[in-house]
């Protein structure tokens, strides 16, 4: 029987309770470890998920993403709990940290795991391999086993019990060596927030959005509009293909919302919405690739024979994209007047 660690930071994110989710389903001892400020409260609000032990490393420290502090803290745990399986949520934190875990303790990880169950009484994980292409079952003898689950590949875990528990925490002292300090976070200046991973919806602009229309000229301010009204009214997240992102390198008109981050397909990126659509793209693999977990996927565009209505798509609208979506817009704005 596997000895369990779940391993997640003080705030419990969706990814975290995903993650949570998982090590539930498989048997064996389960354990949680929880990083951060406030991880003794933490415990209480997932006491009700049947672990056998709750283990608290708090303190500053431990507040801030950094490789020193997030490997000493996983190490201590992973030894403490005597884990033979450790699984955490696919974020850039663990990502960075658990490899190294891995190797101290002369174990072995996976990364970008989407699934993860028992197969004849044995965990096994499965990924995608070759840009999202081919799909891998595997399994591993050596132990200890790290596993990093991507967000979004299953339910989070919910308490069906309404009353707050509380669990028995046992709290670690960890006091790693570090030479970095963490004095503040820089990011890049951003206008509005495109790229939303929680969305109902995935709009995917194509490069046709930026091109020449009927009237021979490119109306690219216009389309931003559009796309920017529909994301407000949708609450969507956007996506691009790769050949509209590209364009800024190529010194053609481009749509200031759109950057590299938004790029789908040809990426491996793998958006699991539950809804897509796409508009002014004809791409067909690099985007059905990228689409793998969109269970109903629609487009706008005025070929017929392009190659989403080749059976790539469940709806095709031939169609003019500029109108389509000032028509969607006009609906949702009706909508949101009710």
């Amino acid at each position: 029987m596997e000895k369990i660690l779940f391993l997640a930071q003080a705030d419990l994110d969706k990814p975290a309770l995903e993650a949570l989710s998982a090590a539930c389903s498989l048997g064996g001892a389960l354990t949680v470890g929880l990083v951060g400020p406030g991880a003794a409260a933490a415990a209480n609000r997932i006491a009700g998920c049947g672990a056998a032990r709750f283990l608290a490393v708090e303190g500053e420290a431990f507040a801030q993403p950094r490789y020193a502090t997030d490997a000493a803290v996983a190490e201590a745990l992973a030894r403490s709990a005597g884990a033979s399986l450790v699984l955490a949520a696919h974020t850039s934190r663990w990502a960075r940290a658990l490899p190294g875990v891995a190797a101290r303790l002369d174990g072995r990880i996976d990364t970008h795991v989407t699934r993860i169950a028992e197969v004849n009484g044995v965990p096994a994980v499965t990924r995608w391999f070759y840009r999202q292409r081919m799909e891998g079952v595997l399994t591993r003898s050596e132990r200890p086993w790290f596993v990093l689950l991507e967000p979004g590949c299953r339910p989070a875990w919910v308490d069906g019990n309404a009353a707050a528990g509380s669990a028995p925490v046992e709290s670690l002292a960890v006091a790693p060596a570090s030479r970095t300090t963490v004095i503040g976070r820089r990011a890049p200046q951003s206008g509005e927030q495109t790229i939303c991973p929680d969305a109902e919806l995935l709009f995917v602009a194509g490069a046709g959005w930026t091109k020449k229309q009927a009237d021979g000229a490119a109306h690219s301010e216009r389309a931003e509009q559009l796309i920017l009204d529909f994301l407000r009214a949708s609450r969507a997240s956007l996506g691009g293909s790769k050949s509209l992102v590209d364009q800024s390198g190529e010194g053609q008109a481009v749509l200031t919302c759109m950057s590299h981050l938004n790029q789908i397909g040809q990426t491996g990126s793998t958006p699991r919405h539950p809804k897509g659509l796409s508009t002014c793209c004809h791409g067909e693999e690099p985007h059905v690739v990228g689409w793998r977990f969109i269970t109903e996927r629609r487009a706008v565009n005025l070929d017929p024979n392009c190659g989403w209505a080749r059976g790539k798509a469940d709806v095709l609208y031939v169609a003019d994209a500029f109108q389509v979506m000032e028509h969607v817009n006009r609906l949702l704005g009706l909508k949101g007047q009710d």
